[in-house]
């Protein structure tokens, strides 16, 4: 009887770790790997993971498969020397693994390690496919996070809901926003643009959802899925009869109608939106709602009703349910949520890093209660509208963090989030963010970043750990009080005139560093290039460094040539203006040398979506729109949307940003040599680009190093 006992208790172990998704997961990391690990789970109230070693194999052990494969990344790290980013998720693990000499245990009480922006699911993975997406959710688990937004498919729930309510499909699809615009249709921002869908995309859709959402629970990983927020189109009234108050514009845009709470189908509405939401895709235990987001109106609306009626509908959905909301500008209203019971409602302290709402009297954004009785997580932004640059607040991410906890209000803070616009970008920043929760104590930055260039790198190295910290002291320490919206922007991104500085709208840039350090720190790391050949964390971040480097200069060699024109120095101003186009060339050449830097990438990744020529042009479309104009005239302009998604990509500096300084500068030429003085509509100049569909390789141009010593050397000569 023992011998079958154990025999069956043998089978029961192979069969839990062969539905193991952490196996998986080391055999897509790197084939056979599963076997130099053992991997025990082990029950506890609190989330921990330790490293420990038996025989030749080490152990990683958790509470649950989250914490095992955070686990499994902080020994990659710091034992391995094997950094998994999104520009690389596989690596060749040596034969026999370096050996955990003593148990290392990481625990950790902030319960919610959160993901995602609405605006990321259209700024970075607005078209991603299912591989792509495995390897975020991968990234995810190796990152400890286990609390990510799920929004993709939520288009083929309403199409499904509108459809009951007696909508037609072209009415629906004047609703429901085009594949690069959704993230702000879910937010209740804008109808429509950048559609109609083909009835294929929403097929893919729902099978693409459903895909993510089975591996995300397989992992343990609770989705958070849109829930319903009041949100119905703006014809409302007129096609349903329905009570509905307007929220008003948004940059330009109509804005969907709000469904009054007081309304006798508000619940019905709701119940029928979340019964098709758990058909497709099952129900969550976290919902996400954010009605009025960025200066929705509430005029003659009920904001305590409201609240309740949102809250009622989640609840009915599921009992045990949690209304997640972002907290940005005035949202959450105070009243929409003061009477919500405790532990219903997380809120999300969005660019906690600038401008947090949890109770910090330093901050622009400073609520004396912070949110009162609700949870709360400690969010950082950093990044907006997905543009391409260097940014962060290294220093202070850190200690902004450990200020919170400590405070009167960490009771209440439940963990952290990452919440970028886009994503792809500033890898040490997301590292840094996603250790916080497993580091008991305020640790220094200096030292941190050390072992995090042998981590990413594979080694140590002097030059590469000066060109950091010199980086991290300059570009990537902006200072506490500083608002910006992300990145110091390119002005070669930036919509020609006489005094450019920030490129979109809303930038709230200010100079806090030297561009000369930047141009310095790019030289460091240059002289480190015949250590780290091959290396692909080390040429990504290479010809990042170098492009920053190269926007630097081109913010130097501007006011020459502005200077130039405006003391009548026709041939300084040949001169100086002529230096600035070569430089976005030489940018645009740069960034060829890598596939993630390249406008091919974002468009091939659009395009094979589409199942149809007719398809396909459509995504493109979208795809061009979005980080050019954005918008249609009204919102690209009077709305200023226009240039708030640029980037810094090969192709797109070629053809767009070149061509616009190229036009500007030739007319400036002119009126220096006595033509009457003449406005450029430049929106008829970038128009034509977005309706274009010639290719654009997504494939690495020239070798990495030569190229980008070739670039450097144009720019310091």
């Amino acid at each position: 009887m023992r011998t079958i006992c154990l025999i069956c208790m043998l089978c029961l172990a192979v069969v839990v770790k062969a539905a193991s998704p952490i196996q998986g997961l080391l055999e897509r990391i790197d084939k056979g790997a599963s076997r130099k690990f053992v991997i025990e789970q082990v029950k506890s109230p609190t989330d921990f993971f330790e490293l420990d070693q038996k025989g030749d194999k080490v152990v990683i052990r958790g509470n649950n498969y989250v914490s095992i494969a955070t686990g499994v990344n902080w020994y990659l790290k710091y034992y391995a020397g094997i950094q998994l980013s999104w520009n690389g998720m596989t690596a060749q693990l040596p034969a026999v693994l370096p050996a955990v000499p003593q148990k290392e245990r990481h625990e950790t009480d902030l319960k919610y390690r959160y993901n995602f922006n609405y605006c990321t699911y259209s700024y970075t993975m607005a078209f991603w496919d299912w591989d792509r997406w495995e390897k975020e959710i991968d990234w995810m688990a190796l990152h400890g996070i286990n609390l990510p937004l799920a929004v993709v498919g939520a288009d083929v729930v309403w199409y499904n809901v509108l459809t009951k309510l007696g909508y037609t499909k072209d009415e629906i699809n004047e609703f429901i926003a085009g594949p690069a615009f959704q993230g702000w249709w879910l937010m209740n921002n804008l109808e429509g643009w950048g559609g109609p869908n083909p009835d294929s995309w929403y097929k893919q859709r729902e099978t693409l959802q459903k895909q993510i959402l089975k591996r995300m629970r397989e992992y343990g990983i609770r989705p958070v899925l849109p829930g319903y927020s009041g949100m119905v189109p703006h014809n409302a009234k007129e096609r349903l009869g329905l009570n509905v108050s307007d929220p008003g514009l948004w940059c330009g845009y109509r804005r969907p109608a709000f469904l009054q709470p007081t309304d006798p189908r508000f619940n019905e509405i709701a119940d029928l939106y979340y019964k098709e939401m758990s058909r497709l895709y099952g129900k969550a235990d976290f919902y996400s709602m954010d009605p009025f987001h960025e200066g929705g109106n509430v005029a003659g609306v009920d904001l305590n009703a409201a609240g309740q009626a949102i809250w009622g509908a989640m609840k009915k959905a599921n009992p045990k349910a949690v209304w997640v909301a972002q907290a940005w500008q005035a949202n959450p209203r105070q009243k929409m949520i003061e009477n919500l019971p405790a532990g219903d409602l997380i809120v999300l302290d969005l660019f906690a890093e600038s401008r947090p709402q949890w109770g910090d009297p330093e901050s622009t954004w400073y609520r004396k209660e912070g949110f009162g009785k609700h949870d709360w997580l400690y969010c950082m932004l950093l990044n907006y509208g997905g543009n391409v640059g260097l940014h962060g607040k290294m220093k202070h991410v850190i200690d902004e963090f450990y200020k919170a906890k400590t405070s009167s209000f960490g009771k209440t803070m439940k963990g952290v989030g990452m919440t970028m616009e886009g994503s792809e970008n500033n890898p040490v920043m997301f590292e840094l963010l996603c250790e916080l929760p497993w580091r008991p104590a305020r640790f220094d930055k200096d030292e941190w970043l050390k072992n995090y260039t042998v981590a990413r790198y594979g080694k140590a190295d002097k030059a590469v750990q000066d060109a950091w910290l010199l980086l991290s002291n300059t570009i990537y320490n902006c200072p506490a009080k500083n608002t910006q919206q992300g990145t110091h922007e390119s002005v070669f991104c930036g919509r020609p005139d006489y005094d450019v500085y920030q490129v979109s709208s809303w930038s709230e840039m200010e100079p806090y560093y030297k561009p000369e350090d930047i141009i310095r720190a790019a030289g460091i790391m240059l002289s480190a290039t015949d250590r780290f050949k091959g290396n692909n964390n080390f040429e990504y971040d290479l010809i990042d460094i170098v492009r920053q480097a190269v926007a630097e200069k081109g913010r130097l060699v501007y006011p020459i040539m502005i200077d130039a024109y405006k003391a009548g120095e026709k041939e300084l101003f040949a001169a100086s203006s002529q230096r600035f186009l070569d430089l976005i060339l030489l940018q645009d050449k740069l960034l060829a040398a890598r596939p993630e830097f390249k406008v091919g990438t974002w468009i091939e990744k659009a395009r094979n979506l589409g199942t149809t020529p007719e398809e396909k042009d459509l995504y493109e479309w979208n795809a061009r729109v979005q980080v050019t104009t954005w918008g249609n005239r009204v919102a690209a302009d009077e709305g200023g949307l226009r240039d708030y998604a640029h980037k810094e990509w090969n192709g797109l500096l070629r053809d767009f940003y070149y061509n616009r300084w190229k036009v500007w500068i030739d007319r400036q030429k002119a009126q220096l040599n006595g033509a009457p003085v003449k406005a450029i509509d430049f929106y008829a100049i970038e128009e034509p680009w977005t309706k274009q569909t010639n290719p654009y390789s997504s494939q690495a141009e020239g070798d990495v190093i030569e190229v980008a010593k070739e670039v450097y050397a144009k720019i310091t000569e």
